[in-house]
This record gives structure tokens, sequence and C-alpha cells, in this order.
């Protein structure tokens, strides 16, 4: 059997370059679609009002961590569990507060849940939390004059803290 041989043309190369470019075109159509929807990259709102706050804030989170107490986050089962013990191990009354769950990357995805009392110095909150890694902030209402502030990140898979 023998191969016939066609002659390359001005209109094969010029397809083979609309294809090339047609196919660079809609790869950065499709990325520079998912960086407009995806992350902001925005951290603060002004970077220089939260400049001038940076001194108030230290000394609001050494003030936190003299008083010496313990946190402890629990993601399990549906369940959100936060405890809060002093440095001698004694459990701290809280009278609520609230867990905020932001996604590193993906600000649509954050979302909050409000802790209530449920017995033995806790707070809880009956809610599943998706896969994934996830920066929690817990705010709680523990005596102070200023609420006091966690924050931590965790990975979630099959439904519990791991």
């Amino acid at each position: 059997m023998k191969l016939q041989s066609r002659e390359f043309t001005g209109r094969h190369m010029l397809l083979i370059m609309l294809a090339f470019f047609g196919v660079i075109i809609a790869v950065n159509f499709v990325m520079a679609r998912f960086a407009v929807t995806s992350w902001t990259g925005l951290v603060v709102e002004n970077s220089y009002v939260a400049s001038q706050q940076f001194n108030e804030k230290m000394i609001a989170v050494r003030a936190q961590n003299d008083l010496g107490w313990v946190p402890k986050l629990d993601i399990a089962a549906g369940k959100i569990t936060f405890t809060l013990a002093d440095r001698i191990g004694n459990p701290v009354k809280m009278t609520g507060g609230k867990a905020t769950f932001q996604h590193p990357s993906f600000e649509a995805a954050d979302w909050s849940a409000v802790l209530v009392p449920s017995g033995d110095g806790q707070l809880s909150a009956s809610s599943a939390v998706s896969p994934g890694i996830w920066v929690v902030n817990v705010e709680v209402e523990g005596g102070l004059a200023v609420p006091y502030r966690h924050s931590e990140r965790v990975l979630i898979k099959d439904g519990k803290r791991q």
C-alpha cells in the first residue's frame, strides 16, 4: 500500500496557528475566570488603619495570654465543641460565643456557628463542617471586659478534626 503525500500549504499552517493560539486563549480565559471568582486576596480593607491598630491588638493578645487559659476546639459527628480551662485546669464559665469558619482561599465558603452553653463549662453547636482546611476563629464571652478570642487552622476529614 502506497501512501500518497500531500502538499503542506498556507491553509494548513493557518489552521495549525489558529488551533495553537485558540487553545492558549481559551486556557487564559478559564484561568482568568477562576482568578476572578475565587479568593480576592484582600486581607484587610485598609492596611494603614490596620497598622495603626496593631499595637493595641498586641496588648490585648498579651493580656489574654497572661491569663493562662487553655482553649480546646473539637469537631466531630456534626458537633462543634469549645472548652476553656484556667491555668489550674478548672473550666471557665462562658455564656456564649461564635465560631467563624474561614476557607483559606475561597471567601464564599466562609460561615459561622453560634456556640451555646452545653454544660460542664463548654460551648457547642450542632453543625456539620465540610471537609478541607479551615481557619476557625472562636470568640466567647468569658467574664472579661472584651471577648476571649481563639484562632487555629484545622483539617476536617470524614466529618471530624484530624
